[in-house]
């Protein structure tokens, strides 16, 4: 008979093979162009689908074929969030029409009780990036008024911001936060701020960044959950997932857009103790080809999990697909080594399921957390990657850039998207999956489907003239802001 562990090991050494040759289809020849095409053909398929049964409203449930808003009344979060993305990939008819319709219906002057993460990285973030590509002043007027709307929740005691505001009234709410929503917010407010000539917004945001990292554990962690007006963690878990993963990717991304060395130390303090407390290699066996007859290697894998921001004692075995966002920070700050590790990793996540589950036990290979609600991090990591890659084979850098092949991401890529199509599409856009292992959809398709998902898709075959990566910071929401300012007026 057997045994579980028997079956287990075969299926780990099954996966090595297909991750070392993606589906018997490694030697293929892409045809970048054609991929490019599809990814935008079927773009414009989810976004009919949301133009036909949800125009004005923030989201399309493609199973109902209906709409849902967060809130009482609708933000457009899809239309501001596809725009930018519309434009890269050159639908200049569509874009110009859907800009002119959020400048015309679009208004922030709301009683509601809004999100401040997500309506600054979906919509502040979307506004402005925009607006950088377009010049239409009508955007950064937007994105202004929404700024100043704002501002009232960074009036706590400790300066860390509130998480819910009020839009009309200004009034907070919501004093336990986490690192995600107080430290992801310089590169949105910094950018108005210099793009307004208005310090106030950069000073803000940079005060709560500050404020979070100040916080931070001997040991140079960061809790999930934290007071802020008492400025006391009430959840010491550290680790680099949702509710603390971009706090982390904006201090390196604020250092390199603002050259900001105040975030540039902190970046390096904070990488140091995640890079000593969080990762872990781990040893499956892996079955690699090897001279003519092929030999058994062991290489151990990186992951990140989870420790006691105090004690820095593991805690979990988890990652998940908001962790895989990490290889394209870790790309992004030079560290191509452990950037080509941890997405290797990420990929046998995938590979799994044919989909990635929201979160893995990576010491027993076992799901813990089996949704998939669209999400970009894994794609945007293959991005980067194959950015670096590209640039390591035209240049003599370093030898760990050599190591990179150009194509591997590229054909990383063309799997996840065949996967992504024939998993989640419908008949009028993409469906969020309640389970990578039944395949089972659920009615759902949030607007960084079109932000993040298809345009890092896109931006992976491309021509790398359609956007110049060196020249821009990805906000978190995969809205790309300039590295260049107007001079003062």
């Amino acid at each position: 008979m057997t045994t579980l562990k028997t079956t287990n090991l075969k299926i780990t050494i099954l996966l090595a093979v297909l991750i070392l040759a993606p589906r018997g289809q490694a030697q293929e020849r892409l045809n970048q162009p054609r991929l490019a095409t599809r990814v935008r053909t079927e773009f414009l398929h989810a976004w009919n689908g949301y133009k036909k049964y949800a125009w004005g409203h923030d989201d399309l449930k493609p199973l109902s074929k209906s709409y849902h808003d967060w809130y009482a009344e609708p933000l457009l979060m899809t239309p501001v969030d596809a725009l930018d993305t519309m434009i890269l990939m050159g639908l200049k008819d569509e874009a110009k029409r859907t800009r002119e319709y959020i400048v015309r219906n679009l208004s922030f002057d709301k009683d509601i009780s809004v999100q401040n993460f997500e309506v600054t990285i979906r919509l502040l973030g979307g506004l402005l990036s925009s607006y950088q590509l377009t010049k239409d002043k009508r955007l950064l007027s937007l994105a202004e008024d929404l700024g100043n709307r704002l501002l009232p929740v960074f009036e706590s005691p400790t300066r860390m911001p509130y998480r819910y505001v009020n839009l009309k009234t200004g009034k907070v709410r919501g004093n336990v936060s986490n690192p995600a929503e107080t430290g992801t917010l310089l590169i949105e407010f910094g950018t108005l701020s210099k793009l307004t000539h208005k310090p106030i917004f950069y000073d803000k945001a940079k005060r709560a960044l500050v404020e979070t990292y100040r916080r931070r554990s001997a040991i140079g962690l960061v809790g999930t959950w934290i007071n802020v007006e008492t400025g006391q963690w009430t959840d010491t878990d550290s680790h680099i997932s949702g509710a603390i993963d971009s706090y982390y990717e904006y201090l390196l991304k604020s250092a390199l857009l603002f050259d900001d060395q105040d975030c540039r130390r902190m970046w390096a303090n904070s990488i140091a103790a995640i890079n000593r407390y969080l990762a872990q290699p781990v040893l499956h066996d892996l079955l690699y080809a090897g001279g003519n007859s092929g030999t058994q290697v062991k290489e151990p894998e990186l992951w990140y999990g989870h420790a006691d921001m105090n004690t820095g004692l593991r805690t979990a075995t988890t990652y998940g697909a908001l962790d895989a966002f990490f290889p394209a920070v870790l790309a992004l700050s030079g560290d191509l080594e452990r950037a080509r590790r941890l997405q290797k990793s990420s990929f046998k996540m995938w590979s799994l399921y044919g989909i990635e589950p929201e979160e893995l036990n990576y010491d027993s290979m076992q799901v813990t957390s089996s949704g998939y609600p669209l999400r970009p991090e894994i794609v945007e990591s293959a991005y980067y990657l194959h950015h670096y890659s590209m640039l390591g084979a035209r240049m003599s850098g370093p030898q760990s850039s050599k190591q990179l092949d150009p194509d591997h991401y590229q054909q990383m890529g063309r799997i996840m998207f065949e996967d992504f199509v024939k998993y989640c599409r419908t008949d009028e856009g993409y469906a969020a999956l309640k389970s990578v292992v039944t395949k089972e959809k659920a009615d759902s398709m949030q607007s960084f489907l079109f932000a993040e998902t298809f345009k890092y898709f896109y931006l992976l075959f491309a021509s790398p003239k359609r956007l110049d990566f060196d020249k821009v910071i990805f906000n978190t929401e995969a809205h790309p802001m300039q590295r260049q300012w107007p001079a003062a007026r």
